[in-house]
């Protein structure tokens, strides 16, 4: 007998499962709590359960395994011409269910909680470049409708601006100092 395979459209609090049931050909279309989800995949025999690789998907991937199914991530791409009606979640549902069952469909490796927290922290450290980066064009920038004109770069012009605060202090307006 073959697995059961679901198509789990996963959100923040809401959860729609399709599949159909092996032994009856029962059709099933149910929403789920996040709780009520996992409770109800503990107690079934190990099928396969496809995801869309969205936000909480990996985490999701990773808590499916532990009880024991076998998960398939895909890409919003592959799984939005399965959708055959309106976009709501039953029918986001079905659409992965299709989807996950095509030969040769492509799809997104889990990450493990290790490698997602590394990408969580190259995240991280880009936007604080790209902040750094913003603040220094801006105070640049501002500094320019003064008329105090600076060298491009942050280390050169940052270097240039502390080299010329005395001049700064005397030509820009008390408020702009404090």
């Amino acid at each position: 007998m073959n697995a059961t395979t679901y198509g789990l459209d996963v959100a923040k609090s809401v959860f729609q499962m399709y599949w159909v049931e092996a032994e009856t050909g029962e059709i099933l279309n149910r929403r789920f709590g996040r709780d009520e989800l996992i409770r109800f995949l503990a107690q079934r025999p190990a099928g396969r359960v496809g995801l869309e690789a969205c936000g909480s998907a990996h985490w999701w991937a990773r808590k499916i395994k532990m009880l024991g199914h076998d998960v398939v991530l895909l890409h919003a791409k592959f799984i939005r011409p399965f959708v055959q009606t309106n976009k709501t979640d039953a029918s986001d549902a079905r659409a992965i269910w299709t989807a996950v069952q095509q030969p040769g469909m492509r799809t997104v490796a889990a990450k493990s909680e290790e490698q997602q927290t590394m990408l969580s922290l190259h995240r991280i450290r880009s936007l604080l470049v790209k902040f750094r980066t913003m603040q220094v064009n801006q105070l640049r920038g501002l500094l320019y409708e003064f008329g105090a004109s600076f060298r491009t770069g942050r280390v050169a012009g940052l270097a240039e601006i502390r080299a010329r605060m005395t001049e700064l202090e005397e030509a820009l307006p008390g408020a702009m100092m404090s």
